[in-house]
């Protein structure tokens, strides 16, 4: 079969001319097909040069008529303009055309009014999309290759019909951030509206002023509804701290860093400690600085299906402190385990611990898209105004639970005279890197 493909300016003539042509072959040879790509004039001179650099051609007007090669394996093969076309013709069918340059115009004047009807009514469509927008920074850590395909998992955005992607990363090279856009698009997800990738410049600024100028974007142009989630191994508290203390006008609720990886990984060593699943462990908080001092408190931790001199029901729960007799274990080699976890896991994978990371971003994202148990306890690193007299102004990780999409802090908790000692430490820690950040940020200025 004979595949042509037409391509042309939509008030263009000859590919008026070239159009017509085309179907009285195609309604007389059965073996003779032809797409069209009718185009804007404004769009034309882009597409054209953006098509012929991708397929080596040289050709500079329109319209444009290629034949594709596809079903012999090979690209397709350029035959030029109107002229072109129609010579070949001419000699492989015998068909020539005899159209009036009249007949010509009032052709290349209707389509180009279909054209622009056409382009109006997918303005108004895309008018009526209302996607949610989710902006990733550092796109290309192995994180995100795990984390994107479950951000369209059922019950993460129930309410969301479409999911618009936005992929940053400073210093990338606009190849890796495409790559990563081309295998999202290729996932076929239904949710998927549009995937951006969106390179940074490379910076030789400090972490605070990055922070400062992504919380002044977020000010700017994001949704005062925003929720943002900081995750990582490094400054969690002060890149969040830094984030809602340059978008004043978005609540500084929506601003939390993510202490669920750490307190996941606390729950491992208790489920293996007493033999049981790590989802048999619930109620584990952490407090203090997420990538630096903080403190894993069990008060309240809770263990299930655990087979010890009293057995009850699935739902059956026991105090873990109770059910742990080892307070040594507790106070030296759980708390070293728990600060070790990650470069333990990457020093034997070889890689960044990226599936915890996802679980615990995702664990947060369901909870605040109302797809949680209002008693289930997160730790999340929050803004303090002097709960547990904490100091305020201080981004600093406490227990929460969520409930219709809002986090509220729990007020039962009891702090003693040895944890208050610990969360000072991590207070003052939290306190110095935030006068690190200002100092630096005061040197460069």
């Amino acid at each position: 079969m004979a595949k042509f493909v037409l391509a042309g300016k939509a008030n263009c003539p000859y590919f008026a001319k070239a159009e017509l042509l085309a179907d009285l072959l195609q309604r007389s040879l059965p073996k003779f097909s032809i797409h069209k790509l009718c185009m804007h004039p404004n769009e034309w001179q882009q597409w054209l040069e953006t098509t012929c650099k991708e397929n080596g051609w040289q050709h500079e007007h329109s319209p444009m008529i290629w034949r594709e090669l596809i079903n012999r394996g090979g690209k397709g093969m350029l035959l030029g303009g109107f002229s072109d076309f129609l010579e070949h013709v001419q000699a492989y069918y015998g068909i020539t055309s005899d159209m009036t340059t009249e007949l010509m115009m009032k052709i290349a004047t209707e389509n180009l009014l279909t054209r622009e009807l056409c382009m109006k009514e997918e303005v108004y469509h895309q008018s009526l999309i209302k996607p949610l927008h989710i902006w990733i920074s550092s796109a290309l850590n192995p994180t995100c290759y795990i984390l994107i395909p479950q951000l369209f998992a059922p019950g993460v955005f129930r309410d969301a019909p479409t999911i618009s992607l936005h992929l940053l990363d400073v210093g990338a090279i606009e190849e890796d951030l495409q790559g990563v856009r081309m295998e999202t698009e290729d996932l076929a997800l239904p949710q998927l509206h549009k995937c951006g990738g969106e390179d940074e410049e490379e910076s030789k600024v400090k972490v605070s002023e990055r922070y400062q100028q992504y919380g002044r974007l977020i000010d700017e142009r994001a949704h005062k509804n925003v929720a943002v989630i900081v995750a990582g191994n490094t400054l969690v508290n002060l890149k969040c701290s830094l984030l809602l203390e340059n978008a004043p006008s978005v609540d500084s609720g929506h601003f939390v860093g993510m202490a669920t990886q750490l307190e996941y990984e606390a729950r491992a060593h208790i489920a293996q400690k007493l033999s049981v699943k790590t989802a048999d462990v619930t109620d584990v908080i952490v407090w203090g600085n997420i990538s630096g001092s903080s403190h894993v408190d069990l008060q309240r931790a809770k263990v299930f299906q655990y087979e010890g001199a009293i057995w009850g029901p699935l739902d059956f729960s026991q105090p873990v402190l109770k059910m742990i007799y080892d307070r040594k274990w507790l106070q030296t080699d759980f708390l070293n385990l728990v600060s070790s976890q990650r470069a333990t896991v990457a020093s034997k994978s070889q890689r960044a611990t990226a599936i915890s990371a996802t679980n615990g971003i995702i664990a947060v994202l369901k909870a605040w898209n109302c797809n949680s148990s209002a008693e289930e306890v997160f730790s999340l690193g929050i803004l303090s105004t002097g709960q547990y007299n904490l100091p305020a102004g201080v981004v600093f990780s406490m227990p929460v639970s969520f409930q219709d999409g809002r986090w509220s802090v729990l007020s039962d908790v009891i702090i003693g005279d040895e944890m208050r000692a610990k969360l000072q430490i991590a207070a003052d820690q939290l306190r110095e890197e935030k006068d690190l950040a200002s100092r630096t940020r005061k040197d460069t200025a």
